[in-house]
């Protein structure tokens, strides 16, 4: 008998049965963020489920069995990648929402992920809930490519900022 509950696990089965949700290519001008998810210790998570929301995507993929959602595992390094459709929305909004799944989790953790050189970063709602000095930990950098680094930190002194909702 495991003492472990179905809410702290999300697999072993779920990198293959969600595979058809991170195959979607969106169009030319894609945003690409990439990064690693990381345990308190600092130890990459090689197990981790992590779901992507674009509301503002939902008309440009309405062919997808799921517009504007993506959920992509992370590799033994902790790894993931998003390819998102890049889509005009209101100034400040994030880029996408995201919810992390992961072991050791009782209960998934919901952030969201703010391109650094939005310029609408200043009108954010969200963000003005947030301290100033935690508010890094939301902004994906740009890369020299164009595409962005983001990381996820479940814990510790740059844990990420996490959103409960009401």
């Amino acid at each position: 008998m495991s003492n472990i509950t179905t809410s702290q696990t999300i697999g072993p089965f779920s990198h293959e049965a969600w595979k058809w949700a991170t195959e979607l290519t969106p169009a030319a001008g894609a945003i690409t963020i990439s990064g690693a998810i990381y345990d308190g210790a600092g130890v990459p998570i090689n197990d981790a489920q992590i779901e992507s929301w674009q509301p503002a995507a939902a008309e440009a993929e309405a062919a997808a069995a799921i517009p504007g959602f993506r959920r992509v595992p992370s590799g033994e390094d902790g790894g993931f990648r998003f390819q998102l459709t890049k889509v005009e929305q209101a100034p400040g909004e994030p880029v996408a929402y995201i919810t992390v799944f992961a072991r050791g989790l009782v209960k998934h953790q919901f952030t969201a992920v703010f391109l650094a050189d939005d310029p609408g970063l200043s009108q954010s709602a969200i963000l003005d809930q947030v301290p100033s000095a935690r508010r890094a930990t939301l902004l994906a950098e740009r890369n020299a490519d164009g595409s962005y680094r983001w990381d996820i930190h479940m814990q510790g002194e740059r844990e990420t900022v996490f959103f409960d909702y009401e």
